[in-house]
This record gives C-alpha cells, sequence and structure tokens, in this order.
C-alpha cells in the first residue's frame, strides 16, 4: 500500500545518505578556511512533529517546534554536538569535519524557534597549531563548556583536547585530558560521542563525563567515564541492539539525558532519549534508563547527532535536538525543541 511504501522509500534514501557521508566530506575538504566565515542561512520552521498531526506529546515530552535550515556555503553541515551559553540563545557547536560553529537561535512572538541566525565557522586547529586538516585527524564528536575551556572528544584519533573559552576558534588546544578507556577498547568510527558537564550541584559535581557510542565491554555494555572528581572512573551504559549512543546532556538535578540513533536496514531510522538516574552513576556500575521518547521516520527526525538542556526557567526544561546531514542531499538540518515535564 503507499502509505506503507512511502516511510521505507525515506528510510532507504537516509540510509544512501548517511553511508555516502564520507565521500561527501572528503569532499569539503578543499573548503576548509583559516579564516573565521559569516554563512549565510535559509530557515524553515514547523510546528508539527508527527507528519500529518498536530499531536503534541510524544512519550514523557512535549513538542515545542522546530527549524530546517540550509546554506548556500556547502561548509554548513555535519553538526555532531551543540551547547548553549547561559543566555539560552547563543551556541557553541563542533562539526565532524574538524570545524567550529557559533550563532545563536531566534524566536517568533510566541516563543517557538524560528531560526538560525549569526552562523560562523572555522577550521579547528590541532595541537600542532595546523588548520584545515582531514577530516578523520578532526573528526568531533563531543563537546563541553567548563569554566574557561571548552572541551572536545575526537574519533578516530580519540583524544580530549580542551580548548580555552573564549578565544577557542582561533587557538589550539591547550591540553589533552587522559584518556578514559583503553585505547585498544576503543571502536574506530565508534568511540568518544558523547561529552558532557555534569551539573555543579548534581550528584557528580561539576565535572565532565564521557559516554561512546558503540565501543563495548565484554558484557556488551557501552563504555563510559567520570573524568573527575571523587566518583571519578569508568562505568557503563546498557547497550539496547539496535540503538547506539550520539550525545548526551544533564538535567538540572544531575541526571543524565542521552540520545540514541537507530540506523539499519531491519529497523530503519529512529530517534529515542533515555534519563539516566545521577545517582546510579559510580565506578562500576551499569547504568540504565527510562526511555523518555522513541520516535521513527513517520516525524520529523533525521539523523539526531546532537542534544542539550536549557533551563529557562525552574519549571521550564527544555531539551535540544540537533540532526547531522553528513553534507548530504538526501537528508536535512534540523533542530527540535521539547519541553521536559517536571515530573519523572
Amino acid at each position: 500500500m503507499p502509505a506503507e511504501r512511502k516511510p521505507r522509500r525515506r528510510n532507504a534514501g537516509l540510509l544512501r545518505g548517511i553511508a555516502l557521508s564520507a565521500m561527501f566530506s572528503l569532499s569539503l575538504v578543499g573548503l576548509a578556511t583559516a579564516d573565521i566565515v559569516s554563512l549565510p542561512v535559509v530557515n524553515r520552521a514547523f510546528s508539527e512533529f508527527a507528519i500529518g498531526s498536530d499531536k503534541r506529546i510524544f512519550g514523557k515530552l512535549e513538542f515545542l517546534g522546530g527549524i530546517g535550515y540550509s546554506s548556500s556555503n556547502p561548509l554548513l553541515g555535519a553538526l555532531s554536538a551543540i551547547r548553549f551559553r547561559e543566555d539560552h540563545q547563543t551556541f557553541v557547536a563542533v562539526l565532524d569535519t574538524g570545524h567550529w560553529l557559533t550563532g545563536r537561535i531566534e524566536r517568533d512572538d510566541e516563543g517557538r524557534l524560528s531560526g538560525l541566525a549569526d552562523l560562523k565557522t572555522r577550521s579547528m586547529f590541532n595541537s600542532a597549531g595546523q588548520d584545515e586538516n582531514v577530516k578523520y585527524q578532526m573528526d568531533a564528536e563531543g563537546l563541553a563548556i567548563g569554566k574557561g575551556e571548552v572541551f572536545v572528544s575526537y574519533e578516530v584519533f580519540h583524544r580530549i583536547d580542551a580548548y580555552p573559552d573564549p578565544g577557542f576558534m582561533g587557538a589550539r588546544p591547550t591540553r589533552s585530558l587522559p584518556l578514559p578507556f583503553p585505547r585498544k577498547e576503543m571502536r574506530n568510527n565508534q568511540g568518544m560521542e558523547t561529552l558532557a558537564m555534569s551539573p555543579e550541584t548534581g550528584p557528580l559535581g561539576a565535572t565532565l563525563v564521557a559516554v561512546t557510542e558503540r565501543s563495548l565491554d565484554a558484557d556488551g555494555n557501552v563504555l563510559a567515564a567520570v573524568l573527575d572528581g571523587p566518583l571519578a572512573g569508568p562505568f557503563a551504559v546498557v547497550r539496547n541492539d539496535p540503538w547506539d549512543i550520539t550525545d548526551g546532556a544533564f538535567l538540572p538535578d544531575g541526571d543524565m539525558l542521552l540520545l540514541e540513533r537507530r540506523f539499519r536496514l531491519s529497523d530503519g531510522v529512529g530517534m529515542r532519549i533515555r534519563r539516566i538516574d545521577g545517582t546510579k552513576i559510580r565506578p562500576g556500575a551499569v547504568v540504565d534508563g527510562d526511555v523518555l521518547i522513541d520516535v521513527d521516520l513517520s516525524h520529523q527526525i533525521d539523523n539526531m547527532e546532537g542534544l542539550d538542556v536549557v533551563k529557562m526557567a525552574d519549571d521550564d526544561i527544555r531539551i535540544i535536538v540537533v540532526s547531522d546531514d553528513n553534507h548530504s542531499i538526501l537528508q536535512r538540518n534540523l533542530m527540535l525543541e521539547f519541553r521536559l515535564p517536571q515530573a519523572k
């Protein structure tokens, strides 16, 4: 029936787009620049999350709105992680092509997302002070903001580098953090996908937490680690096949949200978010959590890669999720916004 075949075609298109991502990314190497570039952007806001429906509640989240965006400059895309500043408007992001992206969100009169503005990008520096590096050397996947530093985790050449903040766009890393996992256990393109800063008032205190995409322990659980503080040490996250972790962020109470992607021909493409109890994160622990949302391509999703939490008020906690279009014409750059009700 046509209503059933359409999702399959859409799944197949998105799967082909992700599979071709390496080719598209390599084609951008010659477009990298040593200067900060302002990016023109075209925004398209939408209010429906389930296609053809005005439904607002999905699982335990309320959908508030979203935008699709594009640019005539091919550098815009491949967004892996995003972090918002305390003004709830400006953000820092990393692209897996080895570029920084900064900008701000705009809202309409009703407070819904209406677009991105003031977008700027620049090729990232490595520890040797070189920029315009090939993708596999600067495959930025995770991002966190600390006091006076911005931290970035990289795949392939697995590492966590710290950059000065402000000034990160024009600086080489000031230091590299010790790897929290044995290098031999890190899968080449499924390493430290998530890097998040725990809140100072949470059970872990103000510290970095790293979670891999699909680097697994002997029991098939996902490798993770608290990087500093009295609870520093490795732990693991239960992996539910076929879901892979693509990003995460902490709620104000110290619970951790993990964004996950489903991506294979037998199951299609999907997005879900799990909530991990922050008090359960301890060295040696194996943690799992409640699923807040679980959706497929009958909803406005794509290859969802980045997540952040924005506290608008004590009773207004937002979750913002972004996609990685892999610089493919078959995929989209999306930003989605949800509200998390206060009750767990």
